[in-house]
Parts: structure tokens; sequence; C-alpha cells
């Protein structure tokens, strides 16, 4: 039954509502061609009756109260929850998802996995060894000791781990900071690479664990996307520019960490007239058929096979049995890999005398190899429909550090591209890297020697090709600026400071960035001036919207955000600019003998819409105290609406600790703040026409 609008339960008559409603009626009969049809039935119709509230009258009326925390219950409530089987397959996820293991499905998959993954880590270990600066068998004795202790502890099924390049090059500057011949409490001092390589091992590993018995797994996401990328980037340069010299067969002098891409390209264009055009051929030999592997053949293959071409392991093979054959070395002196011991490692100590100097290298280190592990974990976590711990992953890599110290192994991490292809051929579990450890075994304990002759250009052209898909994240800026400038900025001053500057100094820069940005959103928060939805209870920005009703002498504002000793001086800045209003100025001008009251003031009672408030401190209640204050001076009284019960219960014990700092009334939507505002302004109960009759029975306007 049709209502008569001037008489409608809903309030306010808005003629231009009922207008557009009568036009879309008859747009739609003349369109459906069904006369009569009533345009409002379209919509679902709420109606409401319920009382005006204040936040003390709707605590009282429905017994409020605070839950009482019981730390012992709670404590207790949690010790008997943990029994031994949970501990258990806690510390060993694998206890999780190994009953489950299809041993006639899943073994082939991970059979072949393992095998293609054995074969890309020995050409990647040998090469990302040579980045760390340490014999070339340690990449391969990385992904044999750690990887197994991962197996046990790790809960990621699918990443690769082992060495990774940005963690290998990070590495490496250690390992050349602290090599060599020093002199410590007058005693000369002797430390081979491989000695820092491995103390610096231990202290990432403990330094992993200390950080997950202090509970900081989500630490890592302190690294944004934004961070991780022009970092990652930055340091893909850094490979890239390591390289040069082994592309151009040059011998350079060690420049130091600092500024070292700039010195290294200095060194470059000194020597450039004494470089060997042997080793440049057979590096641009080996770049090309790589680069054509992967953008032509590749793809072709990949429709045809889940197994890609090893073209890593037959550029190894081939150059090692070129140089062995044609002599390159003593003809063309061409470098080699030189001496691989056959074996296992025996077990030693790392050096502990040097640890207390590499603590603050090292912890850039654990939190990269920490961070692009769980990233590549989280991306096969969410494809195959998995849990990863990120507390259960701190103690998996810090263990297998700690353990791989103990065996000649730098920190190891996580491979972009080795989980990428462990995951598209077809690998189920970790037992993929099970099999890859055995192949690798079989390397380590009779075929290393095979590859000594091979030609170090033909390892630096293998893994400048290997970081393409580092380098052209540089593509990701666009996107990034296009999302947030302020995003892209990161990226920009991250990438350069790891190139200009040092990586550990880029990460530093990246950081704090990060850390800034979140702190200089949090200063400006969204606000803004509520408007009606005539005949409803719903406020919209009236920035953003059109056709808003806005009573007279009545201003809404609306916060989000948290409202803090940081953030509290900007709340206040921006609602007196929102309202236009100088406190200080109008505050002193009241002081003035000869000034009077404008019968034509503006604003008479201000509501602020507290809805999207997450939290208050005590700094910001002082201040929003003295602001009531101030503007009661000017006769506009401040109403609260919205709080949520942390927010009003913080405001209850400030307003009882210092009694100098007044609570506003409160109400618990903005509905009614804005209908005790207009009984206020108006106790007769009459509307001015430019806005809704109150209703004070059913509480809708």
């Amino acid at each position: 039954m049709k209502k008569d609008p001037e008489q409608s339960e809903s309030g306010v008559v808005n003629p231009t509502f009922y207008q557009e409603l009568a036009e879309d009626r008859i747009s739609i009969e003349a369109t459906e061609g069904t006369p009569g049809t009533n345009h409002a039935s379209t919509l679902p119709q709420l109606s409401i009756t319920r009382p005006v509230y204040q936040q003390e009258q709707l605590n009282d009326a429905y017994q409020y109260r605070k839950p009482k925390r019981m730390l012992q219950r709670e404590l207790t409530d949690r010790v008997r929850q943990i029994d031994g089987k949970t501990c258990f397959s806690t510390v060993f996820p694998l206890v999780t998802w190994l009953p489950e293991y299809s041993w006639s499905r899943d073994l082939v998959r991970d059979l072949v996995s393992g095998c293609t993954v054995a074969v890309m880590h020995i050409p990647q270990g040998i090469g990302y060894a040579l980045l760390a600066n340490v014999p070339p068998v340690v990449g391969i004795y990385m992904a044999f000791f750690p990887v197994l202790v991962y197996f046990l502890f790790g809960t990621s099924r699918h990443n690769s781990m082992g060495t990774f390049a940005v963690v290998s090059i990070m590495v490496g500057k250690t390992v050349l900071a602290y090599t060599g011949t020093t002199t410590e409490d007058g005693e000369v001092v002797e430390r081979t690479a491989l000695q820092v390589a491995t103390a610096v091992g231990f202290v990432v590993g403990i330094t992993q664990l200390i950080m997950c018995v202090c509970r900081l797994g989500v630490i890592s996401f302190l690294l944004s996307d934004t961070l991780v990328s022009g970092f990652t980037t930055g340091a893909a340069i850094h490979v890239v520019t390591s390289q040069i010299k082994d592309l151009l067969g040059l011998t350079l002098p060690s420049v130091g960490s600092m500024f070292e891409i700039i010195k290294t390209y200095i060194e470059i264009f000194r020597q450039i007239t004494d470089v060997n055009w042997a080793a440049i051929i057979i590096s641009a030999i080996t770049i090309v058929v790589l680069v054509f592997n992967n953008e032509y053949l590749k793809p072709k293959v990949a429709k045809r096979s889940v197994i890609p071409i090893p073209i890593e392991l037959i550029a190894v093979i081939a150059g090692t049995l070129l140089s062995k054959y044609l002599e390159l070395q003593q003809k063309y002196a061409i470098k080699t890999i030189g001496n691989i011991p056959t074996g296992l490692p025996a077990p030693s100590l790392p050096d502990f005398s040097l640890m207390p100097s590499i603590i603050i290298d090292s912890f850039p280190v654990a939190m990269v190899g920490y961070t692009v592990s769980v990233s590549m974990a989280l991306i096969f976590a969410k494809k195959e429909n998995y849990e990863i711990g990120f507390n259960q992953e701190l103690f998996a890599m810090g263990a297998g550090n700690v353990v791989g110290s103990f065996f000649s192994c730098f920190p190891f991490a996580a491979s972009l591209s080795r989980s990428s292809i462990q995951y598209s051929v077809g690998g189920r579990t970790q037992i993929a890297s099970v099999i890859s450890c055995g192949l690798l075994a079989i390397v380590l304990l009779w075929v290393g020697p095979f590859f000594e002759p091979l030609p170090r250009c033909v390892l630096s052209g293998i893994i400048v090709v290997s970081l393409k898909g580092l380098l052209m994240q540089v593509t990701q800026l666009k996107g990034f600026w296009r999302q947030s400038p302020i995003d892209g900025i990161v990226w920009i001053l991250t990438f350069l400071s790891v190139v200009a500057f040092a990586i550990d100094i880029g990460l530093l820069v990246g950081i704090v960035l990060s850390i800034c940005c979140i702190f200089f959103r949090s200063l400006k928060p969204y606000t803004c001036l509520l408007g009606n939805v005539a005949n409803t209870d719903i406020y919209l920005d009236t920035s953003r919207y059109q056709g808003l009703l806005e009573y007279p002498g009545v201003k809404i504002f609306h916060y989000c955000g948290a409202l803090n000793f940081a953030s509290r001086a900007a709340f206040k800045n921006t609602l007196c600019e929102t309202l236009g209003i100088n406190l200080t100025e109008e505050i002193k001008q009241r002081k003035q003998p000869d000034w009077k009251p404008s019968s034509e003031q503006s604003l008479k009672l201000l509501v602020l819409d507290f809805t999207s408030l997450s939290s208050i401190d005590p700094s910001a209640m002082a201040t929003l105290g003295a602001m009531v204050r101030e503007f009661q001076v000017l006769h506009i009284p401040i109403v609260l609406a919205g709080c949520n019960p942390p927010v009003f219960e913080i405001m209850k014990r400030v307003g009882r600790i210092n009694q100098t700092t007044s609570l506003p009334p409160l109400f618990p939507t903005v509905h009614d703040a804005v209908l005790h505002a207009r009984s206020q302004l108006d106790p007769t109960g009459s509307s001015s026409g430019n806005g809704s009759i109150i209703s004070t029975v059913t509480g809708i306007i």
C-alpha cells in the first residue's frame, strides 16, 4: 500500500528523492510493460523501532561488563592442550603429511623433481659458492647437510633449499672483510675464507633460533613486497658486477664493501686493455646458448614435457670437457675452478672468537634468507592449500644453519629458480629434496674432481643468465608507483641505496623507509564530514556523495585510524581545517572587551564519529579533553559517537584517573548523536525544513 510521503513513518519528505523514484518507476514500467509495478518493491525495506540511546544507557540496559582475563586459567588450559603427539608433530612437521603420502602416485613425481633439482644444484652450488668467496665444493655441501635438516623440521613441502645468490653475495662481503691476517690482543690471527663463512653460518643460525624462541616469525612482514623487490633487484646488480671480472678474464683487487659497484667499474675500465679475449668468447657463447634455450627452446619443450632441458648442467659438462681436452688453462690462461676434494667434510667447530665481530653483518643475512624462504613457501602453500608455520620455519632454518656450520657450510635459503622448477616438474613433498641429496652425495664422494677444469667464465655466464628474473623485477616499479607513489619511492630509494652504497646499507634504508611509511600514513588518516542519506540512518562522506542532508548547526566529523601521542596534533589540526575554525584566534577574540556574539554562528554542535577509531592513548585523551574545553569556550558542545568497547574503556579509565579530562557525552551510533544534537538545538521538536523530522520514539529520521 502506497503511503503518503507527508505522513510517512520514515520521516522527512525529500521531493527530489520521490521524484526520482517516480521517474524510475515509470521507466521500468515502460521497459517491462507491466503498469502499476511499484519500484520501491524492488528494494528490500528496513524498519527499526528503538529508543535514542546514550552509551551509558545502553551499557546499563544490557549489563555491559569488561571481560576478565584469567591469566592463570589461560596458561593452565594451554598446558592441558599440549600433549606429546602435538609437540612431536609441531617440531617434526613431516609426521603430519608423511602418513598421507601416496607412495604409488607421489613418489614418481618426487623422484623426477629430485633428479631435476640435483642437476641444477651442481652448477648453481659451484657458482654461488664462488660468489661467497669460498671453495666451489662448499656449494655442493650446502645442498646436502642443511637440506636434510630442513627436511626434518621445515613446514614448506616445495621449497628447494641450498645456495641463494643474494645471500651468497652478502656472505661474500663479510668473508672478504675478515679473511686474512689480523691482530687481536697483540696476537696475529690467520683466518681462511671458509672459517669466516662457517662462523657467519653459525651466528645466522643462532639468530634465527633466538627469533624462534621469541616468537618473532611474523617479523618478516616488516619487509614489504616493495622493499624485497627493490632490494633483490639491487642485489642482482651486485651479483652481475661481481661476475664481470670472470666474464672478461680480469683479476681485480679487493675494493671493499662500501661503494663497491662504482669502485669495481673504475677498476674494470682501468684494466680494460688487459682483457682475455678467449674468456670473452667462451662467456659470450655460454650466454647466447643459455638465452636461446630459455627464450626459444624451453617454452617449446614445456609444451611436450614437464622436465626441462638441463641446459646449465650441459654447459658445465661441455665447458669442463672442452677445457680439459683443449687445454684452455695452459694455452689461453683461462681461470678454472681448481681443486675439488672428494668425500664428505669432517665435522669441525666454527671460529667462535670471530663471532662478536660479525653479529651486525650476520643479522641482515638472517633476515633476508628467512624472508625470501617464507615468501616462496607462502606462494606454494597457497597453491596447494596447506599451512606454513612462521616460527617453525625459523627453527628449521636456524637448526640447518647451525648444523651446516659444523660441516663447512655458510647460510642457506630457498632458491627462487630451483623452487619454481621443483614445483613445476611435479614435486609433491620434501622427499624430492632427500632424493636430490642422495644424488649429490654421489657427486661429493666420486664425481667432484671431474669439474676441476671447468672455466670460471662458464659459471659466470650461467649466473648472469639465471639472474634475469631478479633483474626484470625493475618492471615492477611501474606497478608499485601506480598503486602508491610512496611505494614507488621506497622501491627507488632502496634500489639506489643497495647499488650506490652497499647491500646491508640498502636493506637498512629500505626497512627504515617502510617503517616511516607506516608511521606517516598513520599521521594522515582518512577524515571527512558526514551527511545523512535522506529517510535513513546512514551517513556518508559529503565530499564523495551528492544529495546528502546536512543539518543546520550540526557538523559530523569522521575519523578513521588510531589516536595517540603521535597523531593527536594532526587530529586537532585536521579537524579545525575541515571545520574552517582557528581555535586560538577565536578564543582570543572572545576575550576582547568589545566582542559581541554572532547570531549567525554556523556551527552550534560537533559530533565526532569514532566508529572507525581503532585505539586511543592517555596523551590523545588529554588532547581531546583540552579540545572539548576550547570548543566549550566557543559555546560549541562536542559529543562522541560509535566508540568501540576497548576505546570506551580507556576513555572511562583515563577520566577516572585524571579528573581534569572531562568525558563528553557518548552515543552508540552517529544517528543517536545527531538526534540528540537536533533535540538540543530545537527542544520544541519542530523541523526547519532543511532537515529531517525527529522521531524520538523510533529513532529513525
